[in-house]
């Protein structure tokens, strides 16, 4: 199993967009020096709590103060982009990153966003227009111009030779292109099934493990499609992980702290309006009302000493089925940045030696 990260990112409103951004800098060059193996930054343009509406901005600072770790956006928001634009801005990402860039897409999920970007997300117009999106950016990589692509929503050319020197000509380093993640949310995911028909990195949001353990079947349902075989050791898992050295610790600073703040002022309220709660519980049968901040953190999270910690994701494992990658749901702790810098580094150093006998390619304890 290895090691990631995976931020909204998330500040708490009165954050200054600064102070946010720069909070997030030091925490990926710390990710960097304990040995993680990505990140990944999420985009939002109408969402206080999670603020920053171009992660493309602040993966390229972090590439430059980085030296071994994978970041990415987690991911930009399809339907908000020009695919030839994106295209180019991407493939210039992955340059500067040296072949270091994941490249994570995603539909969009908050009204609010839809709102401002006028897109009908009731009636899936935004899974239609990341499904062609995506297919115009990998074309612009791989497939040799002229050719012009007319689309539902964007008709791009990619033109021939001009006075004999104009032409496209920006592609990735990395070939045929960056690694590709997509982020699921709900049973029977769509997006899912994508990552598993086109081989892209299946990223499981996090929720209720006993509800994650059908996102896999989702990603197989869609790699059946294609022939594919889909490798558990793709599969990333979004979870709530905060370690200190004892139970009682890790509890105040997880629920007594911003992980409880956030959740309770924001996340919580949000699932709730999408009548999403349902995803968090561990039965069907308890009321939306028990589903509080500290039922969560017992039920959902991963917190409590290093031998607590890896009992939790060795359970979860287990009830899923084996994933290869724990990617750790970041928070904002510059109030206590030594002790969201101690999470991270006992998760690395105490809990991840203890877990060397997960296996995801065989989908159980070796």
């Amino acid at each position: 199993m290895e090691l990631g990260y995976f931020a909204m990112p998330s500040h708490p409103p009165e954050c200054g967009l600064k102070e946010g951004h720069d909070w997030d800098l030091q925490v990926l060059r710390w990710l960097d020096e304990l040995g993680y193996q990505e990140a990944w930054i999420g985009e939002h343009h109408t969402a206080p709590w999670e603020p920053h509406p171009s992660p493309d901005l602040l993966v390229a600072q972090a590439l430059l103060q980085t030296k071994n770790i994978r970041i990415g956006p987690g991911g930009f928001l399809l339907p908000y982009h020009h695919p030839a634009e994106l295209a180019n801005r991407v493939a210039m990402l992955d340059h500067i990153s040296n072949g270091r860039l994941n490249f994570g897409v995603a539909a969009s999920g908050l009204p609010s966003d839809w709102a401002m970007f006028n897109v009908d997300g009731m009636s899936g117009q935004n899974r239609d227009m990341t499904r062609e999106a995506l297919e115009i950016i990998l074309k612009m990589w791989t497939e040799p111009g002229p050719w012009t692509h007319k689309g539902k929503f964007w008709t791009v050319t990619k033109p021939d030779t001009m006075f004999d020197f104009l032409k496209p000509h920006i592609k990735p380093q990395q070939a045929p292109h960056p690694p590709i993640g997509v982020a699921g949310l709900s049973k029977n995911s769509d997006t899912l099934k994508l990552a598993g028909e086109r081989g892209f990195i299946p990223m499981s949001l996090n929720l209720n493990p006993a509800y994650v353990g059908s996102h896999w079947d989702s990603v197989e349902a869609g790699a059946a499609k294609t022939g594919r075989k889909p490798s558990r050791k793709d599969w990333r898992m979004v979870r709530e992980v905060f370690v200190a050295d004892t139970d009682a610790e890790a509890w105040k600073l997880s629920t007594g702290d911003m992980m409880g703040r956030m959740m309770g002022e924001y996340f919580l309220p949000l699932l709730g309006h999408f009548g999403f709660k349902d995803y968090l519980k561990a039965s069907p049968d308890v009321p939306d009302s028990d589903v509080t901040v500290e039922y969560c953190a017992r039920n959902n999270w991963i917190v409590g000493s290093p031998a607590t910690v890896t009992e939790k994701i060795e359970q979860i494992y287990q009830e899923v089925g084996g994933f290869g990658v724990l990617l750790v749901f970041g928070f904002d702790y510059k109030h206590k940045p030594e002790a969201w810098h101690n999470s991270l580094r006992l998760l690395k150093q105490e809990v991840l030696p203890r877990l060397k006998h997960l296996d995801a390619s065989v989908g159980r304890a070796a």
